[in-house]
């Protein structure tokens, strides 16, 4: 889940709503293994105090864990990303816990490459010796994000939407051709999310294009508003400002909009929301 807009107390995204993430991680409704019990993560910006993110990671399951159940009412922010985990490659720690922080940067992952030990070798060669032994987990997500960081930063000079969207496309390209030349049949789907506080990026993407990719949603609107558990997008109240992007709808109302396969969505500064083919 990734949240930009007029800041929120992070209870009201992380528990409130009838199917919150802290639900999901028990009763996941879209995916085929319902249970996200192998962790969690959360990554919010405080910038009045730092452009570097806060990050919280565990890897006791978010339903019960009394820390994040304590700090959600009293937290607020205008940028946030949260994420449970169903672990499948790397073993349960807390380094392969998302989201995945690179400086003012936050990456979180749903899906994987199936094999993923047959091209993990190729994706860290091209990387920088500072990305390189930035790495300290072993999921294939934190290797996606690091490669994708690494060609950001040697092609754009600036990092915004479209830089970012960029280097999404060209890591899509680069592990589809490192699969086909390992001889991986199974498709990779790589619904990732990414932000440095002023705006997300986030794909909906499966490699096979025969495959349906997992879910995913955005919502926006005026302002964010939870009651018993149902949320909705109310008329604005002075600058008011939401957009939400989520695996799974946290309610059950009409305010969710599919992203289409094999698309990203950016989010910009203002909140303006672009939706755009994934060239790869």
């Amino acid at each position: 889940m990734a949240y930009k807009g007029t800041p929120i107390v992070i209870d009201n995204l992380l528990y409130k709503p009838k199917n919150s993430l802290i639900n999901q991680s028990l009763h996941a409704r879209e995916i085929e293994e319902p249970l996200n019990g192998d962790g969690f993560g959360i990554g919010w910006y405080v910038p009045e105090v730092n452009n570097e993110p806060v990050t919280f990671v565990s890897v006791n399951p978010a339903w019960s864990n009394r820390n994040l159940r304590n700090l959600a009412p009293k937290v607020k922010t205008d940028c946030l990303i949260a994420h449970v985990r169903a672990a499948s490659v790397g073993e349960v720690s807390e380094s392969n816990c998302h989201p995945f922080q690179y400086k003012n940067l936050l990456m979180a992952h749903n899906g994987g490459i199936e094999d993923f030990d047959l091209v993990k070798r190729k994706i860290r060669e091209p990387l920088s010796d500072e990305l390189y032994n930035w790495i300290k987990g072993q999921t294939d997500s934190e290797h996606i994000f690091a490669y994708l960081l690494n060609y950001l930063f040697k092609h754009h000079k600036t990092v915004n939407t479209d830089a970012v969207a960029d280097a999404l496309e060209h890591t899509f390209t680069f592990v589809n051709k490192l699969m086909s030349e390992a001889g991986i049949q199974e498709p990779a789907y790589l619904n990732m999310a990414i932000t440095n506080g002023l705006f997300i990026v986030a794909t909906r993407w499966v490699s096979d294009p025969k495959e349906e990719p997992l879910t995913m949603y955005h919502s926006e609107g005026s302002r964010y508003v939870v009651e018993d558990g149902v949320t909705r997008l109310e008329a604005p109240e002075d600058d008011d400002h939401a957009v939400l992007v989520v695996s799974e709808k946290l309610t059950d109302g009409p305010e969710w909009t599919l992203i289409p396969k094999n698309h990203l969505v950016m989010v910009e500064q203002n909140l303006n929301v672009r939706i755009r083919a994934i060239q790869v």
